[in-house]
């Protein structure tokens, strides 16, 4: 119990730093980790449902089929999806920008919302190291 003790002291001060323009408790970025935990989970949450749907239907018609995000989109509203087509062809570089964005149209939707997922997850993760102490050492 006085190792564990003494390790979670040790944590303690080393987490109080001096300088912190938040205080001891560090609060300034906990908040955005947080929001990029929940967007995060958000977009893996829906390119689940994006994935049964895909199940589903390859499941219905006896062979694999996949979603594309812009038919994804498009069943959502259609209009936002050729408002953003057309803002990406207008820019300065939209001749780089077209072929790029009709790639990552063509891709499957649930593949397109999980990799920022799991980016965002992974970003908004907890910095700090867990301390985990055995039986043996209580």
């Amino acid at each position: 119990m006085w190792r564990a003790r003494t390790a979670w002291q040790k944590g303690a001060q080393q987490s109080v730093g001096i300088g912190n323009p938040h205080g001891a408790s560090g609060r300034g970025d906990t908040s955005m980790r947080l929001f990029l935990r929940l967007l995060g989970t958000w977009l893996l949450g829906v390119a689940l449902i994006l994935l049964i749907i895909d199940g589903t239907r390859s499941l219905g018609a006896s062979q694999l089929i996949f979603t594309s995000f812009a038919e994804n989109w498009s069943w959502l509203n259609a209009e936002s999806l050729a408002a953003v087509r057309e803002f990406l062809a207008g820019r300065f570089f939209g001749m780089v920008l077209e072929p790029v964005s009709e790639a990552i149209f063509a891709m499957p939707g649930w593949a397109v919302l999980a990799v920022p997922g799991v980016l965002l997850a992974w970003a908004g993760r907890s910095r700090k190291t867990r301390l985990f102490v055995r039986h043996d050492q209580i």
